[in-house]
């Protein structure tokens, strides 16, 4: 089965993690079984940009572009990932983009946050480097979690006060988790 073949609500963006960069490596679905690509041309990675709430309005992304994003994204999810070895060039390419100028929050007129660069692209990939470090090198790192369904893979960040959360969102993936245990409890007692 293609990307084409699959149903146009699974290459939808999702906005789950609780961090900028983990939302960037969910651009690539079902990693653990036939791991297709969400940004398949430079105008997805510019409404990915826009999804965000960072960009008002898409950016002009180059193939070159978007290359260099996916290269980044997967060093990320190399880095993040629990229980995955991340390349020996993995570091050097995130350090390489949070070397470089990040979006800048601006104020309005009206008082509202916007996001400006000159190079919007570059910049925020910058950003999301920069997230990336800021999770991974700091108090959050081992946080970062998997989500345990087994037809689910998006990273997460537990930010739950035991620090056991399952679940990339309660809503979804644990909704369906606890209602299937939950049915599966009533055939039981049904069975004795």
């Amino acid at each position: 089965m293609g990307v084409h073949d699959l149903p146009p609500e699974e290459l939808l963006f999702h906005w789950k993690s609780g961090r900028l960069c983990l939302d960037f490596v969910a651009t690539v679905g079902e990693r653990w079984r036939r791991s297709f690509e969400r940004l398949l041309e430079p105008e997805d990675l510019a409404r990915w940009m826009v999804g965000t709430g960072m960009l008002g309005r898409p950016p002009r992304v180059s193939g070159r572009q978007l290359a260099a994003g996916r290269v980044l994204r997967e060093a990320i999810n190399r880095l993040a990932r629990p229980g995955v070895e991340p390349h020996p060039s993995d570091r050097e390419q995130l350090n390489r983009w949070a070397a470089r100028t990040p979006l800048a929050p601006q104020l309005t007129t009206g008082g509202e946050l916007v996001w400006a660069a000159a190079r919007p692209v570059e910049a925020m990939l910058a950003t999301i480097a920069r997230d990336a470090v800021d999770l991974l090198g700091g108090p959050l790192a081992g946080s970062v979690r998997e989500c345990a369904a087994h037809d689910c893979a998006l990273l997460f960040v537990d930010a739950s006060r035991p620090g056991r959360r399952q679940w990339c969102s309660s809503g979804a993936c644990g909704n369906r988790i606890r209602t299937k245990a939950y049915r599966h409890r009533l055939r039981e007692r049904a069975g004795e």
